[in-house]
């Protein structure tokens, strides 16, 4: 019988305005009513005292600011709740403070979408026009919003303000560019488009899990789910102890990212790496984990095109991955591969170890394929034949997260890990891979066989594969608890 394996690894407040968030925060029912017309008029009469406060404080910092800004706003909000109470129409304490937490997120850009990313609960935010918002709570359950702006031109200023205080690589929304990606202040992700689509729409996603390790995923935490177990969690935590290089595959909202992150949890905190991202999203360089990671964003270019057609000042993943090289790291992390810089990761991963990235399949049998097609946007000199053979001698494993969506029938989102192949190098016209974790009889992840390349640079770190000889036999893994599946009743899956 197989033994169970363990595995480890102030801003200050303007008076009389009590410093509290919102009364949703606070578990008190609903958001409170905010006249958003008042908001932008206050909104001005803030921004008009700043200008003169600026023209006397030129080499203000921008925590002096900041706190200058909020100094203002309280003191505005006070005189406006002075004279409604002079009117005869009187506010409660909590619609005052509502009140100037509306005009601060107003004025630092966010609007009304502040209150959306100040609720845990949200998962995904979903808003197409000023006045249709999907809410997806992390418990799966989906509602209707209310509107974050007054019109669709009101809404994407609040965008294109966001992508103005997007920091070092500053974003643009605009006639010449109508998409855009980056990372609000509390490190959702959002992505926007206008123009282009019948009315503007923008997609937030949050992470709720920015630190993470590979136990806590094995149900070692109550606020995670299930994504690996025991078996799963000590494999790769050997494999990143070897210096695997890890693709990491699924579908969007699969958990690609939350799995990455736990990966990289297992960097020793004296190591320096090199993290490369379109939008910052992984915050690696913000753990306390990892004191000498290097994050590195890529940046949109504007204006005039070079004579290769590129406009200028920008840099893609692809320009920056030759540069991590030279940083003397011995490991790459890619937050995302979705285009022709697949090439440079694939040929990055040739010379390092340990290095990661994340990509998009349907399936894992479509991870391969996936690659080859990003590769061959590489360029005319790029064929299937050399794409296949990078990636045959890059990697080491991938490793596909799946997610099983049981909302629309009552049920909520199921993520795991179903498969971990080993790859073998090419066969033929084929990358060759050995499923070492496969999925068993409720799609999770159990051992299926043996690795066989990998077998020596996993025993060198003191994990000998062959322990998961008896799981194999045994046709089971570790999983600590069934899946809650509708489709799937409780006793079929124990």
């Amino acid at each position: 019988m197989p033994i169970e394996p363990s595995f480890s690894s102030p801003r200050a407040v303007p008076p009389r305005i009590p410093a509290q968030r919102s009364a949703s925060a606070y578990g008190r029912p609903g958001p409170r009513a905010v006249d958003y017309a008042a908001v932008r008029a206050l909104g001005r009469q803030i921004s008009e005292r700043l200008s003169l406060w600026l023209r006397t404080h030129a080499d203000a910092t921008e925590d002096d600011r900041s706190r200058e800004r909020d100094r203002l706003a309280g003191q505005v909000v006070t005189e406006w709740a002075d004279a409604q109470r002079r009117a005869g129409v009187p506010l409660a304490a909590a619609d005052e403070r509502a009140l100037f937490e509306a005009v601060i997120a107003d004025l630092v850009g966010l609007g009304r979408l502040q209150a959306l990313l100040s609720d845990p609960s949200i998962e995904e935010v979903h808003i197409l026009g000023c006045d249709r918002v999907r809410i997806t709570r992390r418990s799966g359950r989906v509602e209707v919003g209310s509107p974050i702006a007054d019109s669709d031109d009101e809404m994407v200023e609040i965008l294109q303000n966001a992508a103005r205080r997007a920091g070092s690589t500053e974003r643009s929304l605009s006639t010449s560019h109508p998409v855009l990606d980056l990372q609000l202040p509390d490190g959702s992700r959002m992505a926007a488009v206008f123009l282009v689509s019948h009315r503007p729409y923008a997609v937030i996603r949050r992470h709720a899990t920015l630190d993470v390790a590979l136990p806590d995923l094995a149900a070692g935490r109550p606020d995670l789910t299930e994504m690996i177990d025991p078996l799963i969690g000590e494999f790769l935590s050997a494999a990143m102890r070897a210096g695997l290089n890890i693709m990491v595959a699924g579908l969007a909202g699969a958990g690609k990212t939350t799995l990455l992150r736990a990966l990289a949890a297992e960097i020793p905190p004296q190591e320096a790496f090199v993290v490369l991202e379109e939008s910052r999203e992984l915050d690696l360089h913000s753990s306390s984990r990892h004191p000498w990671a290097m994050s590195f964003e890529a940046r949109e270019g504007h204006g005039e095109r070079d004579l290769g057609g590129r406009p200028a000042g920008e840099v893609t993943i692809a320009d920056l991955i030759p540069l991590s090289l030279r940083m003397g790291v011995l490991r790459v992390i890619v937050g995302e591969v979705r285009s022709r810089e697949i090439v440079p990761m694939l040929q990055a991963m040739t010379t390092s170890r340990g290095s990661m990235c994340t990509i998009h399949a349907r399936s894992p049998q479509a991870v391969t394929e996936r690659i080859i097609e990003l590769s061959l946007s590489h360029g005319k000199d790029m064929t299937v034949e050399l794409a296949r053979r990078m990636a045959g001698n890059a990697l080491d494993l991938v490793v596909y997260v799946t997610v099983q969506d049981e909302t629309p029938i009552g049920g909520r989102k199921h993520r795991f890990v179903s498969h971990i192949e080993e790859v073998d190098g090419v066969t033929g016209d084929r990358i060759a891979t050995t499923t070492v974790f496969g999925p068993g009889i409720d799609g999770r992840g159990v051992p299926k066989h043996l690795p066989g390349r990998i077998r020596d640079a996993l025993l060198r770190v003191g994990y000998d594969p062959r322990r998961l000889a008896d799981w194999i036999s045994s046709g089971r893994g570790a999983w600590k608890h069934p899946v809650d599946s509708v489709l799937r009743p409780l006793e079929a899956t124990g």
